[in-house]
């Protein structure tokens, strides 16, 4: 497959899976949650949709099961939107590389302060 189709998907597919969680999932335990990337595996069977998810460790995992939940809706969704032959299979990842940037933030603001 075309390494610039995959990556038109796989920008499709953030947008996507993006608006669906926005203004279509009505689950009261989605919490506050933004989609930071998506991945395809060249064969476009099988996406990874990683996102950043914000408040406490219980509210982060109630999410990560309400958006393992709406996982079928999700992938008919795509699937109808994407108008290829198969939609790919969603895995949700929690991507921590804004808590991992926060924590090196942190860490050099203390440095400072002690200079």
């Amino acid at each position: 497959m075309g390494e610039l189709r995959v990556r038109k998907i796989q920008e499709f597919i953030k947008q996507e899976v993006s608006n669906i969680i926005l203004r279509e999932l009505k689950d009261p335990r989605i919490g506050f949650i933004t989609v930071t990337d998506a991945r395809i595996t060249g064969d476009l069977r099988e996406a990874t949709v990683y996102v950043s998810l914000f408040g406490s460790d219980a509210e982060k995992a109630d999410t990560l099961k309400a958006l393992k939940s709406a996982n079928g809706y999700i992938r008919s969704e795509v699937g109808k939107r994407l108008g290829i032959r198969y939609s790919p299979t969603i895995e949700f990842k929690e991507d921590t590389s804004l808590d991992y940037g926060m924590k090196i933030d942190k860490i050099l603001r203390d440095i400072e302060k002690k200079d």
